[in-house]
């Protein structure tokens, strides 16, 4: 039986292990890397910063027969940064309170950095200049003059990062969505509004 004859043994074409040799460097490097992250976010365990009112007071609601609004409240929301290694900044902080859709006042603030475990509260005294309502928005007024309760919305966003670590710098946008129901007794509320509740 006659013998196959082999050709002339190929060598790889060097390129092609230098492409090979990349791969598997690139492979052991993203294995590597996502173990890290892993390892980093098991021990840091990193939390979205929040922002969320705490207290309001309404001091004046004073709505008259020329259909002029006056108002007077102070807000106070705050911003908790529960992270235990790494301090958060917030920034681009703005809310809007309105009364039945009738802007009252924008609640802004500079950026801020809140330290690791720490919270910062945000104190907004609004006092309004007197605002003309539609005969619809004046309705509303009167109604809930005669319940004895106001409703306010506040709506917003601020923006957060914070460095977590090896894990390198984390952004999000937190948004706002409350209403606040004011007796017109006077007595401060405590609502269970926040960023979290989202």
């Amino acid at each position: 039986m006659p013998k196959p004859v082999l050709g002339p043994e190929r060598r790889t074409n060097p390129l092609i292990w230098c492409a090979a040799i990349i791969c598997t460097l690139l492979t052991v490097a993203v294995i590597i890397t996502g173990m890290v992250v892993f390892i980093g976010y098991m021990v840091i365990r990193p939390k979205v910063p929040q922002m969320g009112v705490v207290s309001a007071h309404l001091d004046k609601f004073a709505y008259d027969t020329a259909s002029v609004l006056v108002v007077k409240v102070s807000i106070v929301i705050k911003a908790q940064n529960d992270n235990s290694k790494a301090h958060a900044s917030f920034y681009e902080t703005s809310y809007t309170l309105s009364f039945h859709g009738v802007k009252i006042a924008y609640l802004n603030a500079d950026p801020f950095d809140v330290p690791s475990n720490k919270s910062i509260d945000l104190y907004y005294p609004v006092e309004s200049s007197p605002i003309p309502l539609k005969p619809e928005d004046g309705e509303v007024a009167e109604l809930f003059l005669r319940r004895g309760q106001v409703v306010f919305d506040i709506r917003g966003n601020t923006r957060t990062r914070w460095k977590v670590g090896i894990l390198g710098s984390v952004k999000f946008w937190l948004h706002l969505n409350c209403q606040l129901k004011f007796p017109l007794n006077g007595t401060t509320i405590y609502p269970r509004c926040s960023t979290k509740s989202k």
